[in-house]
């Protein structure tokens, strides 16, 4: 019964290598959104000339808009591979970024939360700026909304985690 028992937990604790293709799969990902912010900051140089403020603005805004998405792919790369693949070996690399390494669950969740919002936010001043071009104020209603949200989201899990004593990573 042992043997049985050890060979089902090694194949259970094994199975986590199966994420690895999925991390593979955002790296790609990764690399086509620089593809994707290439072309968005050649638009953007090219129209400046002759762009007026706002459109200066919101060009800016929508170049913020995919860096913080690749933030946030990285930050999910980086420690879903440390966190459910292997320990990374800190003193190894001590020139890597504690934001990407020594991340544990609690977090991985806050910051996961705080780029969502980060990117919401970057959408809703976007449409602020272009406001005049886009009065649907239903659809704009909608977007402040599901900014609150996550705002509140992201509270309610500091609270969560604060309340449980959840690890403290910073």
């Amino acid at each position: 019964m042992y043997r049985i028992q050890r060979a089902i937990e090694t194949i259970i604790f094994n199975s986590r290598w199966l994420v690895a293709p999925f991390l593979l799969g955002l790296i790609i990902g990764l690399a086509t959104l620089l593809y994707k912010f290439a072309f968005k900051l050649v638009d953007f140089v090219a129209e400046l000339p002759t762009a007026d403020p706002n459109t200066a603005i919101v060009g800016v805004l929508r170049l913020v808009d995919l860096t913080l998405t690749a933030n946030l792919i990285t930050i999910v790369i980086c420690s879903s591979y440390e966190n459910f693949l292997a320990s990374v070996d800190h003193g190894a690399h001590p020139n890597w970024p504690n934001g990407l390494i020594r991340i544990g669950f609690a977090g991985l969740k806050q910051r996961l939360l705080g780029s969502i919002v980060a990117i919401a936010s970057v959408s809703v001043l976007e449409w602020f700026i272009d406001i005049n071009e886009n009065a649907d104020n239903k659809k704009l209603a909608w977007v402040v909304g599901i900014l609150l949200a996550f705002a509140v989201a992201m509270l309610l899990l500091a609270i969560a985690d604060r309340v449980s004593g959840g690890e403290q990573n910073h």
